[in-house]
């Protein structure tokens, strides 16, 4: 299969940088056009018929699919071992009764999977998959006239009302007949046996149950019905789901304020992998130019002893295919990369397209750059703010080919480094067409690659994005502090068809973002952002070690900005200072992998709280095994109360008088609770929230105990 895709290709080889790159595929190619209209054909009678219709007898309509993109347009996203739940519309003229199944395979397979879909009423039904492996699948429907079980229906109603259904029996029976022809082993030798009955006039054999079952599994599909698209599903190994990010500057990883190493943060992969994260993300670790280098503080004036920001990509010593020398060399990252995994890290690089005054593309391909009248290059703005030290790529260049063969090269240097996680740095502001291509492309060679979307923009893009493949996206949860704007947004991303397409990734802080909220809550409100970052979302991140030692100075009032920026500067950060909240984040991290429920999006719900400076909101496994209640006090600064409304069917609590135990696992704290209406008092200058194991099964206070 892997050869078969390899040939597949669009894109250049890592060694074909002269090559032209051929015009990229879609990722949807293979499926029909989107129709805008039946298309009027005539037949050798001049009778005029729909050109779509390739037979009138096709009596069966397949709508409304869900999930399903903008069409078919875009492909749904699952993980290994996740089911895929389909509903549709299918229903024909008439009376009959209708079979619908729902088909499914591994892309490269020829051989499809069916299992039944299941009427749930008003010409809806449901049917359902797992997806087993990392790739592709495709799925559609197919839907015809179930002769059989409109034939046994009108039969049973004829019986009862005590009609002659001699004939009824004698049409049954060559029906049962010919499903007869079509089995095999057993099923056949019964299935004859049961037409000769029911042909003979016996009603008990034509009602039999078990007649019923072996018809259903060798169907007349006369004159069926498929959907007319193929729709993709892509599936992506578990840590596109679930999984706790760190983000961390190498060079502030020395002794004191020298600037750090690769083999210095080797050191720091203890302390990062003993918190619980999964992944260590590192921000650009290329060469920094030297023109309009910044100073500390975003300081323009800049010099040449001043480190400059990492985002500054390229000099004379090399692109984005190389490192900063003053960290080490291609031979010591490889080495920092694979101690990462002896401690389960899994290494994340920043992949920011953009460049310095000084990168290598500047002098060898300067028309990839936007050149303004006086002839000098464009540098980075959005207004008021300037980048003087970044030239942003120009994707309308004539040469678009060759820039986006240069790019996919830069992806496949690090692929073959062992680097399958990035962060990609602003991807609004590059071509989405090409990030379509781009990722469909590598992603078919290395199914496993994962590409965190840093899109703080306008919903629609970011939402579209995510559409073309991003794995995971950045997402408004930093700026969402109120009772309301939490529900209402998380609610928007995993109870809406949004859920099928984007998974979100919560950031507590970024080296970008140092909301007002950390700014001046202090350590109730970095304790109470956490909890919502690891909680709310199966998947989330911190920028530390800034996050765990509460820096909260801005640069100045008003702005998000850090004071001393690690982007312009080296800092000196005390890991062991007793004020540290990495012992809290331990604890956190363990509670999400200690419980399934915790692990995934799609059960978060939320119940109703009296204060509004309160939250509450609960995660399930399917089974209701595992559930976790949540509550957190929004307020940093006062206690807040209030009696907590749950909707029991969602913790799997029966509704009625028994008790049941919830268990902090915060403190070990246990409570008896009883009914969907239970109190609940957070004081923030101790543990702004509770994290609760709810168990269901208590008959008494004597029953207490923590199980985990």
């Amino acid at each position: 299969m892997a050869d078969r895709q390899r040939a597949r290709r669009s894109g250049p080889t890592r060694d074909a940088r002269a090559q032209v790159v051929p015009l990229p595929r879609s990722p949807a190619a293979s499926q029909p056009a989107p129709l805008a209209g039946p298309r009027i054909a005539e037949d050798a009678d001049r009778t005029v018929v729909p050109a779509t219709l390739r037979d009138g007898r096709r009596r069966v309509v397949i709508e409304g699919i869900d999930p399903e993109i903008d069409g078919g347009r875009f492909p749904i996203k699952r993980v290994v071992g996740e089911t895929v739940d389909v509903e549709a519309d299918v229903y024909a003229d008439g009376h009959e009764e209708l079979t619908a199944i729902l088909r499914y395979r591994a892309e490269g397979d020829d051989h499809w999977s069916e299992t039944a879909m299941t009427p749930l009423g008003n010409d809806r039904w449901r049917g359902s998959f797992t997806v087993e492996a990392v790739g592709r699948y495709l799925y559609t429907l197919r839907g015809w006239i179930d002769r059989f079980g409109t034939w046994r229906r009108d039969l049973a109603k004829k019986v009862q009302a005590g009609q002659d259904v001699a004939v009824d029996l004698l049409a049954g029976a060559e029906v049962v007949e010919r499903a007869a022809g079509r089995a095999r082993g057993p099923d056949r030798r019964s299935l004859r046996a049961a037409a000769e009955a029911i042909r003979e006039g016996s009603t008990d054999a034509a009602l039999d149950p078990e007649l019923a079952d072996r018809m259903e599994r060798w169907p007349d599909r006369w004159f069926p019905t498929t959907y007319e698209r193929e729709l993709i599903v892509v599936v992506d190994r578990e840590l596109a789901r679930f999984g706790a990010w760190y983000e961390l500057f190498p060079r502030s990883t020395g002794p004191g304020t020298r600037p750090g190493t690769f083999a210095t943060t080797e050191t720091v992969l203890p302390y990062v992998a003993d918190m619980g994260f999964d992944v260590l993300y590192l921000p650009p670790i290329h060469p920094i130019g030297h023109t309009n280098r910044k100073g500390p503080n975003n300081d323009p004036a800049g010099g040449a002893d001043v480190l400059g920001s990492p985002w500054a990509i390229g000099s004379e010593q090399g692109g984005h295919t190389a490192v900063d020398p003053s960290l080490g060399t291609l031979d010591d990252f490889d080495h920092l990369v694979e101690a990462a995994r002896a401690h389960r890290l899994e290494v994340a690089l920043d992949l920011a397209f953009q460049c310095s005054p000084d990168h290598p593309w500047v002098r060898e391909h300067p028309q990839w750059f936007r050149h303004r009248p006086d002839g000098s290059i464009q540098f980075a703005e959005n207004p008021p703010k300037r980048y003087e030290d970044i030239y942003p790529l120009d994707f309308e260049t004539d040469d678009w080919r060759g820039l986006w063969a240069e790019l996919r090269n830069v992806m496949q240097f690090w692929i073959d480094r062992g680097i399958l996680i990035f962060r990609v740095d602003n991807p609004h502001t590059k071509s989405l067409p090409f990030w379509e291509w781009v990722i469909d492309d590598l992603k078919r060679d290395h199914p496993d690659l994962i590409l965190l979307s840093e899109a703080f923009t306008r919903p629609r893009v970011l939402e579209r994005l995510a559409k073309l493949g991003f794995t995971q996206s950045y997402t408004y949860f930093t700026w969402r502090t109120t009772n309301h704007e939490l529900e209402s947004y998380f609610t928007e991303l995993t109870q809406t068809n949004v859920r099928e397409y984007l998974r979100p990734n919560l950031w507590t802080n970024t080296p970008d973002i140092l909301t007002e909220q950390l700014q001046t809550g202090g350590r109730p409100a970095f304790i109470q952002r956490l909890v919502l970052a690891a909680t709310l979302g199966a998947s989330y991140g911190v920028y530390g070690p800034a996050f765990e030692l509460m820096e909260h100075r801005p640069i100045e009032a008003g702005k998000e900005e850090y004071l001393d920026s690690e982007k312009y500067e080296v800092r000196d950060w005390d890991l062991d200072h007793p004020r540290s909240l990495s012992g809290f984040i331990t604890r956190l991290n363990t509670i999400r992998r200690d419980n399934p429920a915790m692990q995934s999006d799609r059960s978060l719900r939320f119940h109703p709280v009296d204060d509004d400076g309160l939250i509450a909101y609960s995660k399930a496994t399917p089974d209701h095994g595992n559930v976790i209640l949540v509550v957190v006090n929004l307020d940093p600064e006062y206690r807040r109360s209030g009696w907590v409304h749950l909707w029991l069917a969602d913790l799997g609590v029966a509704d009625d008088a028994r008790p049941f135990q919830v268990v902090d696992l915060l403190t070990g704290t246990k409570y008896l609770w009883q009914g969907s209406s239970n109190y609940v008092e957070l004081n923030p200058q101790a543990i702004p929230a509770h994290v609760f194991l709810v168990r269901r099964h208590v008959r008494s206070e004597r029953d207490f105990e923590y199980y985990g």
